[in-house]
């Protein structure tokens, strides 16, 4: 086996996790935890200097960046079977990098202040108004989005590819909310969509798994 990932399923790695359940890839899931110092050993600083999960190794190419993770991999393994989640053409690899960049520029610092302030952090370290504004800040985006999918099922092309495992991995994060669900309804199905998919089913087991570890 060469292909490893390392991070544990509830952070970021999920997002190349994903796409390797997504393509039956055969991998090595190291559960690398990131709290406690974790990631700032000589032995994981030789992997990313930068001290942060996910790190995926293919036979000695190292990638960090979880999107970049996501893309390397779908980019790197098809043709074994399983559906294609990268670009078959300039046109879809074009929507494919505009939304993967927008997933990370226009919403998961929002996205990541409504989760913990909802639902990650202890009770009594959560506060609603961050959660509130943070909620309101990512409206106007999840609009774009709304409207990118009134006439489509998927973000690139008639298919689900790596752009939908991108940026539902961002949004996952704000299922939960209200304004979403009320003034989204194709974003909010769309979403529901990705996230009851088997692979990602197998993502928040593995999760789950880590979680019961303690790690």
């Amino acid at each position: 086996m060469t292909l490893k990932i390392y991070g544990i399923a509830a952070s970021r790695a999920s997002r190349p996790l994903w796409v390797a359940q997504e393509l039956g890839l055969s991998y090595e899931h190291i559960a690398q935890p990131y709290q406690g110092g974790a990631t700032r050993t000589p032995a994981f600083l030789a992997l990313n200097p930068n001290g942060h999960i996910p790190v995926i190794d293919d036979d000695g190419v190292l990638v960090w960046e979880s999107m970049a993770c996501a893309l390397y991999l779908a980019g790197r393994f098809q043709g074994d079977g399983a559906p294609s989640l990268a670009a078959v053409n300039h046109a879809e690899q074009a929507e494919i990098l505009r939304w993967s960049f927008w997933a990370v520029t226009e919403c998961e610092k929002d996205a990541l202040t409504f989760l913990m302030h909802t639902v990650a952090m202890p009770e009594e370290r959560r506060k609603p108004q961050l959660a509130q504004e943070a909620e309101r800040r990512l409206l106007p985006a999840l609009r774009v989005l709304d409207q990118q999918l009134q006439d489509r099922h998927f973000l690139a092309g008639e298919r689900f590819t790596v752009a939908d495992i991108c940026v539902a991995s961002v949004l996952a994060w704000v299922q939960r909310s209200g304004e979403l669900n009320g003034q989204c309804p194709q974003l909010s199905a769309w979403l529901s969509r990705c996230l009851d998919r088997p692979a990602q089913r197998q993502v928040r087991a593995l999760a789950r798994r880590d979680s019961s570890r303690n790690l």
